[in-house]
């Protein structure tokens, strides 16, 4: 454990793997906050690793950063340490925030004592820009889950300017580090009037006390029809508390809503069926991204439908959607966490690229459907379009060219013919239709699909460590993770330092891990291939697209 304080008072507390033999890379602590002050590291045990330690204003390895051989090319990863949950998406003034669950030391998640907001901001939600770390854990606990909003009507007090204030509610979870031991998990709030870029928290914090143990991952949002905040938290046994408050610092709990599976990272937001503001219906979900459709009046949620899947994928959790977006706009655009180990790399996890999420009407009654945001265009390199082709019974090579990275943006629409299934394979990644079943596959992951007048359509993003399918215009969103297998992740946790071993990770955390440790398959990185086939008959390949994506970190 290191203390880092400033004029002899305590303000970092975190735990570090110090190298004593060969270094697998170095990390950062960003000290700029503190210039001009006076500063001292003390650590708990003699490590000569401890004397390593140096000021400087770059780090070993700054210069290789985004070029990493497992590095996500056009989706968001941390330069440095451990991310997952996206928390306090946010938009303001031309900028879209994306705070995140982030180890800024290590590669393993450490939950118990380092979890901080990690800060992002980007102008087109493609290309990022990583600022320095945005909360820190405190006495009152380490930094978990939880969401930011802007203040436009003051309801704080906040507001020290012209700039609007920009909040962002946490859980502070209590006992998760030295610091904090023995108190329990409580809420709390910090803010910024500069943008984002520095952040006070609240003197009165917690502004919310235990409700039931473990109570965390508050989502807010503004309701205009009661004229206030509404909060949701996660309670205890797949139990999610809706709250009230005028200002943020006062909450009043007034119901209660469960259901199995409905654990933790809540989500509450309203969507149009098929484009009618008229016609509006309210959508709660949780970490795994089931959804229930309803009513809610400010207090309480009246389910229609419950424990809707999302997604379809092995690589998805606790997924979020921006607030204050602007009218004009009117998008519900949702960021998920890629659960991906990276190993080898002196980062870990992703998230997964933003999408669109749409209610329509389906046979089934209403659903959300999901689609890569339209900004992806800014990226688009090269591309080829194929129209009109026949797929014989076999494999066929789409692309004449073969390209070392292939990352990239594919549509492709499929006639039904005489064939039993027909399909694509991307870097050795098989996506399958069987006609009969009326079923996807990719690799051990499946969802029923009917064919819309006979064809069946493909959106496929392919990036460095993941492959996200969309199919029916978003009907089925299915993101895939593509290297890792069981064998690996064992001995990675084991490498890193985890407190948990598979079995014991797998309990904890089987919505998680169970996807991690069901593909054994492991993808070799850095082959571009594009493959269509057909099997037990032809197919028709009514129309494809294929654009090639270019990197957002040059």
């Amino acid at each position: 454990m290191i203390h880092f304080s400033i004029d002899g008072k305590i303000v970092r507390e975190f735990d570090v793997s110090l190298a004593t033999g060969e270094l697998d890379f170095w990390i950062f602590l960003d000290v700029s906050e503190f210039k001009g002050k006076k500063a001292t590291l003390q650590i708990d045990e003699e490590n000569e690793a401890f004397d390593k330690i140096y000021q400087a204003n770059s780090y070993p390895g700054e210069e290789n950063i985004y070029k990493e051989h497992l590095r996500p090319q056009f989706h968001f990863s941390s330069r440095r340490g451990w991310n997952n949950d996206p928390n306090g998406l946010v938009y303001y003034d031309g900028e879209y925030h994306l705070f995140y669950q982030h180890n800024p030391y290590g590669w393993s998640a450490s939950f118990s004592v380092n979890t901080t907001w990690g800060h992002a901001i980007s102008k087109d939600l493609i290309h990022w820009k990583e600022l320095r770390s945005a909360i820190h854990p405190d006495n009152l606990g380490t930094i978990y889950s939880g969401s930011a909003v802007i203040d436009k009507l003051n309801t704080t007090g906040f507001q020290s300017g012209e700039e609007k204030t920009l909040v962002c509610i946490y859980t502070s979870a209590g006992g998760q580090n030295p610091w904090s031991k023995d108190k329990p998990f409580t809420q709390s709030i910090a803010y910024s009037n500069d943008r984002g870029r520095t952040f006070t928290k609240y003197s009165g914090n917690p502004v919310q006390e235990e409700v039931e143990p473990l109570n965390r991952d508050p989502k807010v949002i503004w309701h205009e029809s009661t004229n206030q905040w509404i909060i949701v938290l996660y309670l205890d046994k797949d139990v999610m508390g809706f709250f009230t408050s005028k200002d943020l610092k006062s909450w009043q709990l007034h119901s209660r809503y469960g259901r199995k599976n409905l654990h933790e990272c809540p989500e509450l937001f309203q969507l149009s069926i098929d484009g009618n503001q008229q016609n509006k219906k309210w959508i709660l979900y949780a970490g795994n991204g089931r959804y229930d459709i309803g009513q809610f009046d400010g207090k309480k949620f009246i389910p229609d439908t419950k424990g809707i899947i999302f997604n379809y994928g092995n690589c998805f959790y606790a997924s979020q959607t921006f607030n204050n977006i602007p009218e004009e706009d009117g998008r519900r655009i949702q960021i998920a966490w890629g659960v991906i180990p990276m190993p080898g790399m002196p980062f870990n996890q992703q998230m997964l690229f933003p999408v669109e999420l749409t209610l329509r009407t389906t046979e089934e009654g209403p659903r959300i459907f999901a689609q890569p945001i339209n900004e992806i265009k800014k990226i688009y390199g090269k591309n080829w379009i194929f129209q009109d082709k026949v797929v014989e019974e076999g494999q066929h090579s789409i692309l004449e060219e073969n390209y070392d990275e292939g990352f990239y943006d594919i549509s492709a629409e499929f006639e039904i013919g005489s064939a039993k299934r027909f399909g694509l394979i991307i870097n050795n990644i098989q996506i399958t239709y069987e006609i009969k079943e009326q079923k996807l596959y990719c690799q051990e992951r499946y969802g029923s699909l009917k064919p819309m007048e006979g064809n069946i359509k493909f959106r496929i993003l392919v990036d460095r460590t993941t492959l996200e399918l969309f199919a029916n215009d978003g009907q089925i969103y299915m993101p895939i993770r593509t290297h890792i297998n069981i064998t690996e992740l064992s001995e990675l946790y084991s490498k890193f330092g985890t407190d948990f071993n598979i079995t014991e990770i797998s309990e904890l955390y089987p919505f998680k891990l169970n996807y991690a440790v069901s593909y054994t398959k492991p993808v070799i990185i850095g082959k571009s291939d594009i493959i269509v086939f057909s099997e037990g008959g032809i197919t028709k390949l009514v129309k494809m697209e294929v654009h090639e994506l270019t990197s957002i970190w040059h």
